[in-house]
């Protein structure tokens, strides 16, 4: 699975966007939109199978190997929204070829994905999507205030971090554009600490799916994360439009179990969808299970060509 094609692609704002590709050079072509927003995926030259799919991978804007990278305090995060994200990858798609394809995308990636394919639904294909989220206000409110209530000494600690303001997220978008290293990495440390909390009464997957240390890759995380959730996503009402997806075939794959992002809005956005098909797989949370992957290979055998 190593990447027969690879590249940086100048996407304007003096952004770099890494990207490579893996699989069939003429298999089925797709593309995999990440997590986070800012956590490129290990796993994602396993996504699909690479006999059968031309894989496009890349790194969105600030973090992996793209450049500039924000960890740096002097990377402008203006440049950085979802409208910028889908017009890279326009670009991209541009750049190889590629007339249409597959869009494969979990967590943040749905979102992104979802938010692509309304904007440009003649160049998809079909759609694979996990842990469904679209970033709406109301899951924001749930993911960094209403589920707290299953963790308050957690919540506790990681608003009094953010001197208890009314708007946690925007308090530490604010405090990851600290030029102090100091305060900048104390906070990514509490926010992550967050995330893996949330996830933490999962069965699967490992304890601290973030980090234990405030390396680039968590700085460039937490910064992107909370500028990006700070602003809703940089998104419309993804559900509301929904019927801009129609005639898109799609595989929805969400665990029962994710307190991040419950699944209530997977099954909106299948009922909004008619030419999608959810799978809520009971034993899984946000990180997934033998269940869930399962689901998701089925998903791509069959879209698989």
């Amino acid at each position: 699975m190593e990447p027969y094609e690879h590249g940086m692609l100048d996407v304007g704002d003096g952004n770099q966007v890494y990207w490579e590709v893996v699989g069939n050079p003429d298999g089925k072509p797709a593309v995999f939109l990440h997590g986070g927003p800012g956590a490129p995926s290990k796993g994602a030259r396993r996504a699909l199978d690479a006999e059968k799919f031309r894989l496009v991978i890349f790194h969105q804007r600030g973090c992996g190997l793209s450049t500039p990278h924000a960890s740096d305090p002097a990377t402008d995060m203006a440049v950085n929204t979802t409208d910028h994200l889908i017009a890279d990858v326009e670009r991209l798609r541009e750049h190889l070829g590629i007339e249409k394809w597959l869009v494969y995308g979990g967590s943040w990636g749905s979102t992104l994905g979802v938010a692509y394919a309304q904007r440009h639904p003649g160049r998809v294909t079909e759609m694979i999507l996990a842990a469904i989220t679209l970033s709406s206000p109301r899951e924001l409110e749930w993911l960094y205030q209403g589920v707290s209530r299953f963790f308050p000494e957690a919540w506790a600690r990681f608003s009094a971090h953010a001197g208890d303001a009314p708007d946690v997220v925007r308090a530490y978008a604010d405090l990851m554009e600290n030029p102090d290293r100091a305060v900048r990495e104390a906070a990514a440390l509490e926010w992550v600490r967050w995330e893996d909390t949330v996830l933490s009464l999962e069965d699967f997957g490992r304890p601290d799916v973030f980090a234990d240390r405030a390396s680039d890759e968590v700085l460039a995380l937490v910064r992107i994360i909370a500028h990006y959730y700070a602003h809703n996503g940089f998104v419309d009402d993804l559900l509301g439009n929904a019927g801009k997806l129609a005639g898109i075939p799609a595989a929805l794959v969400h665990g029962r179990r994710d307190l991040s992002c419950p699944a209530d809005t997977a099954h909106s956005l299948a009922q909004a969808w008619p030419d999608a098909e959810l799978t809520l797989v009971d034993d899984s949370g946000h990180k997934g299970s033998p269940a869930f992957a399962e689901a998701m290979r089925s998903a791509a055998r069959r879209f698989s060509p």
